[in-house]
């Protein structure tokens, strides 16, 4: 019987290694996202702060805040926030619709990891300009990889 439960046990770990994305697809497909939500629009580095442990031990629930310096009035606001992600099977994680009357830039969540990757937080402004920032989590035990 405890054979059985390692074959059962290896294959479920092979067949998840098979199935993460290898780099350069996983980040050619958050750019394919990142594109459909900006266009061909510039993205510009600044303003956004991105903050996520940059080691977590558990990638089932990763606490992730997103603020973006802006003086949120009716002339020059943030209308929303995206947050991307390179190797989960969706690459967009989120997107949180905003206004003036939010009277701040900031979200905060918690969002499963697949594996160790890039995150990215884009703003869109109202003036149609785009900023972002990104970080780097090491991730030590896969949220969709797990075997009991």
């Amino acid at each position: 019987m405890k054979r059985r439960i390692f074959l059962l046990a290896a294959s479920g770990i092979a067949l998840g290694a098979s199935l993460k994305p290898d780099s350069a697809q996983a980040q050619e497909s958050m750019q394919d996202a990142i594109a459909k939500v900006v266009g061909k629009a510039k993205i510009s580095e600044g303003k956004v702060t991105l903050t996520v442990p940059s080691l977590v031990e558990n990638g089932n629930t990763v606490p992730l805040s997103v603020s973006v310096e802006s003086p949120m009035t009716a002339a020059e606001h943030v209308k929303a926030i995206h947050i991307f992600n390179e190797k989960n099977p969706q690459p967009n994680v989120a997107s949180f619709q905003l206004g003036p009357r939010a009277g701040r830039a900031s979200v905060a969540t918690r969002v499963r990891l697949a594996d160790s990757q890039t995150i990215v937080a884009i703003a869109q402004m109202s003036d149609g300009s785009f900023w972002s920032a990104n970080a780097n989590v090491v991730v030590t035990l896969a949220a969709c990889l797990e075997v009991i």
